[in-house]
């Protein structure tokens, strides 16, 4: 799931070098948090957090699949 994360940030983004995902792994759940470049973030999130959503959505999908919970964080740039 992590590299399903960090290929749908890195075809969204201007810098693709800057996408960086950690993952934490507690029992049946998954916690993805995604960092991308300052300048990216507003593409990240999209209007009114769509992108976001979708990104999330996928995410649950996959997770699912696996017979897992997953949860996405977009985390501020430093």
């Amino acid at each position: 799931m992590k590299s399903l994360i960090e290929y749908i940030a890195q075809s969204l983004v201007d810098h693709p070098e800057e996408v960086r995902v950690r993952e934490i792994r507690k029992g049946s759940s998954v916690n993805l948090a995604l960092h991308v470049a300052k300048e990216d973030m507003g593409r990240v999130i999209g209007k009114n957090g769509r992108v976001a959503n979708a990104i999330r959505v996928l995410l649950r999908v996959a997770a699912a699949r696996q017979g897992l919970r997953a949860n996405l964080d977009v985390e501020e740039p430093r």
